[in-house]
């Protein structure tokens, strides 16, 4: 048996992100895939802002500062995840000129969401422009004013969904059409960013999570569920996972990678059928017990 090696970097390829700035736009708590990608960009050394929707603004940095986040801000070396700044964004406006009057004065209500429940066929044209608006155009709208201020050889990323390419019924209100656009945005942004600026733009595609926003929708259990019973990997997709994935995207290991759909869904995305579908019982299907 080979003797215990002591606790020293491996040479080769660490991932240090010391000396960098990372900006992880729709933070609001600390059970989300933004909370994960901040968490995991801090592990590596990142100094991290954090950019919060209005509304939920003032009850987020109170939690921060009574310590009711502090379990989960601890890092694997025992500190705890520091959050240089919070900023209060609302991702469907691009400057403080942009926001209507009533608008400004909503930072205390409870009531401010983007309806995403209805099927594509009962949307209205306000609700669809809605969606794309808040998950598609605000990335490159973050892109526009970011870009420029970006180091060459910096990373942009986002996060998808499956439903951009496959039907998933009750993913409904624009969502869908607007991931869509955001893959495609993805791509023609690399390019521009790419040319012009040396930045890289990548999306992670990532599977259901048991988040506050996913539990709005209304079916996540359901999901989370299928995912079980039909992906490669039978297991529950962690945040850490797609925290790790951005910590890579973002790191010099990826600087060949962009314009890509990196997929964090335990393979899920790989399937053309539902092995769990009663017409596959008489086939021997492995599954992890």
């Amino acid at each position: 048996m080979s003797t215990p090696k002591e606790n020293k970097p491996l040479p080769g390829l660490p991932v240090d992100l010391r000396g960098k700035r990372a900006f992880v736009a729709g933070v609001a708590d600390d059970n989300g895939y933004g909370w994960a990608i901040a968490k995991s960009l801090a592990a590596a050394g990142a100094e991290i802002i954090v950019g919060t929707w209005v509304p939920a603004l003032n009850i987020f940095e109170s939690s921060l500062r009574r310590g009711k986040f502090d379990e989960s801000r601890t890092l694997p070396d025992g500190s705890l995840m520091e959050i240089t700044k919070v900023y209060p964004m609302e991702s469907v406006f691009d400057s403080p000129e942009d926001v209507p009057e009533d608008v400004k004065t909503y930072s205390g209500a409870s009531k401010w969401t983007v309806q995403v429940s209805k099927p594509l066929l009962e949307t209205s044209r306000n609700g669809y422009l809605a969606a794309i608006s808040a998950s598609s155009y605000s990335f490159v709208s973050l892109r526009k004013h970011f870009v420029p201020i970006l180091n060459p050889g910096g990373s942009s990323i986002s996060l998808t969904y499956i439903a951009s390419e496959r039907i998933i019924p009750g993913y409904g209100g624009g969502m869908s059409s607007a991931k869509g656009a955001l893959e495609s945005d993805t791509r023609v942004l690399a390019f521009e960013a790419g040319r012009k600026h040396k930045i890289r733009v990548n999306t992670i595609s990532a599977g259901p999570l048991r988040s506050r926003a996913a539990k709005a929708i209304g079916f996540i259990d359901m999901m989370i569920d299928y995912s079980l019973a039909n992906a490669p990997l039978q297991k529950e997709l962690s945040t850490e996972e797609v925290g790790s994935t951005a910590v890579f995207l973002a790191s010099p290991l990826a600087s060949a990678i962009t314009g890509a759909v990196v997929y964090v869904d335990n393979g899920l995305n790989a399937m053309g059928v539902g092995v769990d579908s009663p017409i596959f019982a008489n086939l021997d299907i492995p599954k992890y017990n």
